[in-house]
């Protein structure tokens, strides 16, 4: 279902957000607030008046985004300089766009039309326009219910607006430019939505046949969005810039010629943009509209006795305040995703220190969370003594679905080691906690590096080349019989090697180590381009251990690249 009026301007030039009639699709759409010249009285309406909302900077050359019907009327039409638009009517107000104004008009439409269907949702980048769910409604007046209700509520805000009810978004746009017949629908939300609309006018006294329903209202019958489609302009549906401008050139004008055409033909010559018009002009939309979720804000503020210059009662606070909120969370199943703390100074109402903590993964346990949030306030520096403290949780996520023995050894918690990481950062510095990872290189000495550790289960930062791509660390080869200790850079020796050149006294650190046993020779040579480089590795088994030497073939001469431990 879908239902399109227009916002209307303000009373002053800051404030004002105006839509010219647009319409909206797939679920419904609804009004917006009323305008100044209906608070005030005034007998003609905003949107028969010669109104322009502009966008850009202030001048001439700027253009208009929506006009008013009344300005439509005149000749004015969106994407018009103010220059022309003024040679067509000049007396075209125009007002500048105001994005809050439009968002706190919109939010609260949205508000107003949950009283019909819990799916609202506002269309994104065409003010005036909402997706309204029209399931589940058969037991009280159905779908034409539904359709009458919604339109007597966006009554209250414009009289021009309209409702269209389709199985598609994109037929449900298209029905609120129909004004459809003039039907009777019963209205089963009357007593609902009777307390937030103004009282209405006493109609004259009328002995003939009732008044009128309102038009605007139109239904399109299940299954039929296609049929439907077939005679609506193009210009309703939603296609790119390219795509519109290539039927066009090709004569079409409706939604049924372009579903005419062949979608192979189509994907061919506009590419997946083409394909999507293709079938929105066939009734195949995906869009749906959301089930409005309104969550608690979760947030806990207190002062302190008397201001603070240290922390140890801020702490005891924020600990106070994370019982509450993690109790809350909990319940809902929810864990937090960040925290907020702001910290109130003792140097006026509006000098505050927030810092935020951003979890690797949602938590709802208090011990863990207030480790981070102690370890991030002791790094803080507080400018004046501190009358106060709020901590919040902006953002929430799912739990995970882990379970774990707390009397079990073996059961790990990441939100603990994540929490002891924390503590480490805050002591020693932010790249401190490293984890090692293998890389695919030749020489010994690059086949390994040290990452940081952002949190517990988080991927390390991707490699630039490709050959340097990080490797687990258990899929290396098996051979190696235990962790090899690198040698950085690697030790000169003096080796003594036998008849077919194997190691048999190694000279090293100023100890002779008999060779007991030597595997290899491993030869390793590259990097001609760069650093070029050519070794025989020897595994050296002696009494101080397993070594790692090579005879390097280019420069001459024994090192100890390191052992294995």
């Amino acid at each position: 279902m879908a239902l399109a009026l227009p916002l209307p301007p303000t009373a002053s030039p800051a404030t004002t957000p105006a839509a010219s009639p647009t319409r909206s699709a797939g679920g419904a759409a609804a009004p917006s607030p009323r305008s100044a010249a209906a608070d005030t009285g005034a007998e003609e309406h905003w949107d028969a008046q010669p109104i322009a909302i502009a966008e850009g900077d202030a001048g001439p050359a700027r253009r208009l985004r929506v006009v008013s019907a009344g300005a439509g009327r005149l000749g004015v039409r969106a994407g018009m300089t103010v220059a022309a638009a003024r040679a067509r009517c000049a007396a075209l107000v125009v007002w500048p766009w105001d994005e809050d104004a439009v968002r706190r008009a919109t939010d609260a439409v949205s508000a107003l039309l949950l009283i019909a269907s819990p799916q609202v949702t506002p269309v994104a980048g065409a003010p005036g326009m909402w997706w309204i769910g029209a399931g589940g409604v058969d037991g009280v007046g159905g779908e034409r219910g539904l359709a009458r209700a919604l339109h007597r509520l966006a009554g209250a805000w414009h009289p021009g607006a309209r409702v269209g009810v389709a199985d598609s978004c994109v037929a449900a746009r298209a029905a609120t430019w129909d004004y459809g017949p003039a039907e009777p629908v019963p209205d089963p939300y009357a007593e609902a939505y009777a307390r937030y609309l103004p009282p209405a006018p006493t109609p004259p006294p009328v002995e003939a046949a009732p008044l009128p329903p309102p038009r605007g209202c139109v239904v399109v019958p299940r299954g039929g969005c296609a049929a439907y489609l077939a005679t609506v302009p193009l210009a309703l549906v939603q296609m790119d810039v390219e795509v519109r401008a290539g039927l066009a050139a090709l004569g079409v004008r409706t939604a049924g010629g372009l579903a005419a055409l062949d979608g192979g033909d189509v994907e061919a010559r506009w590419g997946p943009a083409g394909l999507s018009a293709w079938r929105l002009a066939r009734g195949e939309d995906r869009r749906r509209p959301g089930l409005v979720r309104v969550e608690a804000r979760r947030s806990v503020s207190t002062e302190l006795a008397a201001p603070s210059a240290t922390l140890e009662p801020v702490l005891f606070l924020v600990r106070a305040a994370l019982d509450r909120l993690v109790a809350d969370l909990a319940r809902d199943a929810l864990g937090a995703a960040t925290v907020a703390l702001t910290l109130h100074l003792d140097v006026g109402a509006t000098h505050t220190l927030t810092r935020e903590v951003r979890l690797a993964r949602p938590l709802a346990r208090v011990a863990p969370l207030f480790e981070r949030c102690r370890a991030l306030l002791e790094r803080a520096t507080l400018p004046a003594p501190v009358c106060g403290v709020t901590v919040s949780v902006p953002a929430t996520g799912r739990l995970g679905s882990d379970q774990g023995d707390l009397l079990s050894p073996a059961w790990h918690d990441p939100a603990a080691v994540e929490a002891a990481f924390a503590r480490i950062r805050a002591e020693l510095g932010p790249n401190v906690v490293v984890r090692a990872v293998a890389r695919d290189h030749h020489r010994p000495e690059r086949a390994g590096q040290w990452l940081p550790v952002e949190g517990v289960d988080a991927p390390s930062d991707a490699p630039s080349d490709a050959s340097d791509a990080p490797r687990d660390v258990h899929a290396q080869s098996t051979h190696v019989p235990a962790a090899l200790r690198l040698l950085e850079p690697a030790e000169s020796a003096d080796v003594a090697p036998d008849a077919v050149g194997a190691p048999t006294t190694v000279h090293w650190r100023g100890r002779a180590l008999a060779v007991t046993r030597a595997d290899g020779p491993e030869r390793l040579s590259g990097e001609w381009w760069a650093d070029p480089y050519r070794r025989d590795y020897w595994r050296c088994t002696t009494a101080a251990g397993l070594l790692l030497a090579y005879r390097d073939r280019a420069r001459g001469g024994w090192w100890v690249q390191g052992w294995y431990d």
